[in-house]
């Protein structure tokens, strides 16, 4: 078994605990009606847009998601939290450093012993969900669960639907596929678009990821019978019988959303056993993007 089949597995569990630990990070957590922004890098992004949309929805107050690299600084905010792994990604580090003195900063990770840690005003450390894997899969689930659980919008049912996840076999023949396209809406497009960075990394797949509606604006040109388009929570009205008019295959985000990430990560990991390829060792990847001349 890889690295990450092992860390793949052990989600739900790390999401308990994360819930758990939520009310003891309340007074470093945002607070209702804080202006916030959230940065990160690659799967932390996309966490990170994911969380701006669930917490602007749920009435807690203004939220934007930035690329670390990308980040204005033209906005007034109370709080940014870092969304960082290794707690070693240069974008990162140097942005929190810029903020100090600034605005109140809090870094989620998973190394208590990297720069970060001094870097930031407040820090919450996940060490229990960090990965041996290049590719994350569980501390990032887990990062988007604590703050989720912060905003109230985590329960019991969501780790059910996790331990579905794992348990019950992926459709036959999707391993075959020789594409895929994720869709999600609201908060469910950061997942879509990691969705499909899982694929790429861990098994070199062909992916795509889009807000659901906008697959009718040119992208479903690419649906064919060879293809596969996975919905991630409810799709738009009539979306999935036009994708299946086109051949392509249909699959329908039947569980909690997060845990629907947990099935493209098992398929990635097939994907890439198919391929002959190791998901612990991603082609051109490293753990953390450290530059030199930083």
């Amino acid at each position: 078994m890889t690295y990450v089949e092992t860390e793949i597995a052990s989600q739900p569990e790390c999401w308990r605990r994360a819930a758990d630990l939520a009310a003891t990070h309340r007074d470093v957590l945002p607070r209702a009606g804080e202006r916030v922004a959230i940065i990160g890098c690659g799967t932390s992004l996309y966490m990170g847009q994911a969380y701006a949309t669930l917490r602007e929805a749920s009435g807690q107050g203004v939220t934007d998601a930035f690329a670390a690299s990308e980040f204005l600084g033209v906005r007034a905010y109370d709080r940014v939290i870092a969304l960082t792994r290794s707690g070693t990604t240069t974008e990162v580090l140097e942005l929190v450093e810029s903020l100090r003195g600034k605005v109140r900063t809090v870094a989620v990770t998973a190394d208590p012993n990297t720069p970060v840690m001094s870097l930031a005003d407040d820090v919450v450390v996940l060490d229990f969900a960090d990965e041996q894997s290049v590719v994350q899969t569980r501390f990032a689930t887990t990062a988007l669960t604590l703050l989720r659980a912060q905003l109230g919008l985590h329960s019991e049912a969501v780790e059910k639907d996790g331990r579905r996840a794992l348990a019950e076999p992926l459709p036959a023949g999707l391993v075959e596929s020789t594409q895929f396209t994720f869709l999600g809406r609201g908060w469910t497009v950061g997942l879509a678009a990691e969705a499909g960075l899982k694929m790429r990394e861990a098994a070199l797949a062909w992916t795509e990821a889009y807000p659901a509606m906008e697959y009718r604006h040119g992208p479903i040109s690419i649906a064919a019978p060879t293809t596969a388009t996975w919905m991630f929570g409810e799709a738009p009205a009539g979306l999935a019988q036009q994708v299946e008019a086109t051949g392509a295959r249909w699959v329908e985000g039947r569980l909690d959303p997060l845990a629907e990430l947990v099935r493209v990560h098992r398929l990635a990991v097939a994907v890439a056993a198919a391929k002959g390829l190791d998901p612990d060792r991603p082609r051109n990847l490293t753990r953390s993007v450290i530059l030199a001349d930083a």
